[in-house]
């Protein structure tokens, strides 16, 4: 069997014509690599211009970020400009960066934002829109940046009444990932359609022989089972917004969360419930989950060859439909707006800096062309996923990733995947609990998302 989709044929013609931050002895080595500064002055507009500003970036704990710092003395170098990383753990990055903006300090210059963060910041104006930012021809070179270039998807979710806020780094869909030896060997296909999916995960469970069919992440959060629940409700043909109103129950929504809750306690080890995203990773690495959907960022965590069992046996394809006839991915990205309380030399210094760790040329320093052992899968840019070395790098992932990802990110990404909405940190926080109760067994489908309703209708007054 061959996990294949038509996008291999349009890739193959696209090919012919994508505390202070401590780093790992390679990173620091990493730092001297391609240090021709050549395509970076070959923009249009004068890096000088902010010499001797110091900026604070907050990043999370993550490779990507790494690689990041790691090439930042070339930044330094083209600018003049310092920078100083602080790394902070995902919960903990929105709640001190919100304190920053709140306490009018200044701290952080800028920071991997959640998406989801846009409208709360936008309604306080707490960031610049960036697109005065784009437009100055003395700041930008618009013909070298290319904004066309990076996921549409992801500057929509960036966006908030038409003005980009953060521009994206780094990102992510959700895809199914698995175990293609296991299908092969029970003449299995990639699942189209939720229901599918659930005929594999239920050939596929043989938990007396440590073989369970299925998992997705469970644990609660915003952007952990809430993650999983959202492209579920959107599968189902849920609508957040009705007539004005925010409502997160409904016909609609209990079918979303009835499929979860009954997939999860059918085919899934019953300590998933309480699973993160690398749980699951770890779990599928051992050879215990024949199939799980995540974040295609996973793919590095499963096939490091020092923890996993299962390299040269993954396979990769889309999220399967759900009853609406869409298939809904996440639309996650960490993008780096500015802070309204810096003065204006270091609102340039920091439109500098964000311009160049968003364009081509450091995505692609950081990914395939970087001097480590971790190369991005999450770059920016569509024209990276069809460059023959981007891909030759990140098809070593398994079967199908490339087309899986590019047709997902071109296809199916929502920008109302979840609730847009300035309440949005109370209103994930309580959808999340909702979600485990139920996953839990703790209430039926019905009571937990009429409680979140109750309990959310306040917060939109």
């Amino acid at each position: 069997m061959k996990f294949i989709t038509d996008r291999r044929r349009f890739l193959a013609g696209a090919a012919a014509g994508v505390s202070a931050l401590a780093l790992p002895a390679y990173v620091r080595r990493a730092s001297a690599q391609d240090a021709d500064l050549a395509p970076y002055e070959a923009a249009n507009i004068d890096w000088k211009q902010a010499t001797g500003e110091a900026i604070t970036v907050a990043v999370i704990p993550a490779a990507y970020f790494d690689n990041l710092a790691a090439i930042t003395p070339q930044f330094e170098a083209l600018t003049g400009i310092t920078v100083r990383y602080e790394k902070i753990p995902p919960a903990q990055i929105r709640q001190k960066c919100v304190l920053d903006f709140t306490s009018g300090t200044g701290t952080y210059a800028t920071h991997a934002a959640d998406p989801m963060y846009y409208n709360l910041y936008h309604s306080n104006g707490w960031v610049e829109a960036l697109d005065p930012f784009i437009a100055d021809t003395a700041k930008t070179d618009a013909e070298w940046l290319a904004l066309d270039d990076i996921v549409p998807a992801w500057r929509a979710a960036n966006s908030v009444d038409g003005s980009l806020l953060g521009l994206p780094y780094d990102g992510e869909v959700t895809l199914q990932v698995m175990r293609k030896d296991l299908y092969e060997a029970k003449g299995l296909k990639p699942a189209t359609t939720l229901d599918e999916f659930v005929s594999n995960a239920a050939a596929l469970h043989d938990p007396d022989n440590r073989v369970w069919g299925a998992a997705l992440r469970g644990v609660a959060g915003a952007g952990q089972n809430v993650y999983i629940y959202s492209s579920l409700f959107r599968e189902f043909g849920g609508e957040w917004f009705q007539d004005g109103e925010l409502v997160v129950n409904g016909p609609e929504a209990e079918a979303a969360l009835t499929w979860y809750v009954d997939t999860m306690k059918a085919y899934a080890p019953a300590a998933a419930q309480n699973w993160n995203w690398p749980d699951i990773a770890d779990a599928f690495s051992q050879g215990t989950i024949a199939t799980y959907i995540d974040a295609h960022s996973s793919a590095s965590v499963i096939n490091n060859p020092e923890k996993s069992t299962v390299v040269g046996k993954i396979a990769y394809e889309r999220w399967p439909e759900g009853p609406s006839g869409k298939r809904v991915s996440s639309i996650w990205n960490w993008g780096m707006p500015i802070n309204a309380a810096l003065s204006d030399e270091a609102k340039t210094a920091t439109w500098l800096f964000i311009q160049w760790a968003a364009s081509a040329e450091t995505q692609a320093r950081t990914s395939y062309r970087f001097d480590g052992p971790a190369k991005r899968s999450g770059v920016n840019r569509l024209s990276l996923w069809r460059d023959p070395e981007y891909v030759k790098t990140v098809s070593a992932f398994g079967d199908n990733f490339v087309e899986a990802t590019l047709a997902s990110l071109e296809n199916d990404t929502d920008v109302d995947w979840r609730p847009r909405a300035p309440q949005w940190p109370a209103i994930g926080d309580t959808l999340a609990t909702a979600i485990q109760s139920a996953l839990a067994g703790q209430a039926t489908v019905k009571a937990a998302l009429d409680d979140a309703q109750t309990r959310i209708a306040p917060m939109m007054r």
